[in-house]
């Protein structure tokens, strides 16, 4: 039955829109301090490019029905693999702290990454609904899934992004539970995921030295230095926070303060109750995404409901996690929050088709 979008899910959103959007631009001030023509171009960035983009790619896919991407599902994850393999183009990839994970378009850099992420969710629904009923079957359910982990996980290390591999397959994992999955597949699919992530951790010496950095909190000055940072921010910003616009730690003390970092300027600047806000409003943002899917039209509807709450819960949590010093620094922007056009732009996009998804939900 069609119906209007789901206007609670919606309000959700918006909240974090405009909480996001002043945090940003609290925490954006520590550039203004600097360089007044990095932030104006942070600011034109995250209003023309995540905001006012993002805005028109929500309300467009709102509009257009969700089984769109089910027929072009294989052009759609084939055309994000060709985008992922353009950042190591030369003159077309563009590296930065280390990583090469952005395409540059003269005006404005792009990630492919985010995109990558959403062509396999996709990708996943369409071929989980195809086999619905050979789902528990390996041919069928287990190993497809994955070697779609497997072709996205080689692009997104080689970056490297591991903090975006492990969004894309907590994502895809939750979408082969939905669908009906063994017991018996879950667990080994935990137990290969635990023994692949502590191969990465031989095998990238920067890995390893994240996750010694969370388990012994050594080198404040070195590996170390953007969690301590991030303790200091938020620990001295109490129950109620030093007020909006007041941190101090943005103020060259945060690396990437607008970006990775922004939730320890929120934590210092709102206090206890602001971050649990932000904490209750991702929340809900889950709770009533998983509603959506649960109330969807048909099995592919809930499950590219599952998939696209799932990328923006687990990366939110990922990141403010890593600023809690509970998960290794991953470099995830806070979605809704942090500077990142593309992030932004992605996100709302997928909240778009959310949205159309809860026009043809059932009670």
């Amino acid at each position: 039955m069609h119906r209007g979008v789901d206007r609670i899910f919606l309000t959700i959103v918006i909240l974090l829109l405009i909480v996001g959007f002043l945090i940003f631009i609290s925490a954006s001030l520590g550039t203004l301090a600097s360089n007044q023509s990095k932030f104006i171009n942070l600011i034109i960035g995250q209003i023309g490019f995540g905001l006012v983009l993002g805005s028109g790619a929500m309300y467009g896919f709102s509009r257009l029905k969700y089984q769109f991407w089910r027929k072009q599902a294989f052009w759609i994850f084939l055309g994000s693999i060709v985008l992922s393999v353009l950042v190591f183009v030369p003159h077309v990839g563009v590296s930065h702290g280390g990583a090469r994970r952005w395409v540059d378009l003269g005006i404005t850099t792009f990630q492919p990454g985010e995109i990558l992420k959403f062509g396999m969710i996709v990708y996943l629904a369409t071929w989980f609904t195809f086999v619905q009923k050979r789902i528990q079957s390996p041919l069928f359910g287990f190993y497809p899934l994955m070697g779609m982990m497997g072709i996205a996980g080689g692009l997104l290390l080689a970056q490297p992004d591991t903090g975006t591999f492990i969004i894309a397959v907590s994502a895809g994992a939750a979408m082969y539970i939905s669908a009906g999955a063994r017991w018996r597949d879950l667990a080994i699919l935990f137990l290969l995921s635990i023994v692949f992530l502590a191969g990465v951790a031989m095998w990238k010496p920067y890995v390893r030295e994240r996750i010694m950095t969370l388990i012994h909190h050594h080198d404040a000055q070195g590996s170390g230095y953007q969690v301590r940072q991030s303790l200091i921010a938020i620990g001295s910003g109490g129950i109620w926070g030093k007020g909006f616009g007041q941190s101090i730690q943005k103020f060259s003390y945060l690396p990437e303060a607008q970006g990775d970092s922004i939730f320890a300027v929120a934590g210092e600047e709102l206090g206890f109750v602001g971050c649990s806000t932000i904490v209750i409003l991702y929340l809900l943002f889950g709770l009533r995404g998983l509603w959506i899917a649960a109330h969807a039209q048909d099995k592919f509807g809930g499950l590219l409901a599952v998939g696209l709450v799932i990328l923006v819960i687990s990366q939110s949590f990922i990141n403010i996690g890593s600023m809690l010093a509970i998960a290794p620094l991953t470099g995830v922007p806070l979605i809704f929050v942090s500077q990142g056009g593309t992030a932004l732009l992605v996100a709302m996009a997928e909240v778009g088709i959310l949205l159309n998804i809860s026009r043809y939900r059932h009670t």
